[in-house]
């Protein structure tokens, strides 16, 4: 496992790098959102939008629970 953190807006975001996966987890608050275009996320956190780059050529899935947001790119 190898571990990558960067930021999005106040928030840390950690990349963890699997052998046969990669996720990513940023606690970016209730009211912050998430969509996946291809490969790039789109996190929006209140007025803010920040693009987060995804590994190419994996199937990502992303969701938030309780303002955590969590990435996984399989593949």
């Amino acid at each position: 496992m190898r571990l990558e953190q960067q930021t999005v807006g106040d928030a840390a975001i950690r990349r963890f790098d699997y052998e046969d996966a990669t996720t990513f987890v940023a606690d970016i608050g209730r009211d912050g959102a998430v969509d996946v275009v291809g490969d790039t996320a789109i996190v929006i956190t209140d007025d803010d939008q920040y693009d987060v780059s995804l590994p190419d050529g994996g199937e990502p899935t992303a969701f938030m629970n309780n303002g955590v947001l969590t990435i996984e790119v399989k593949g």
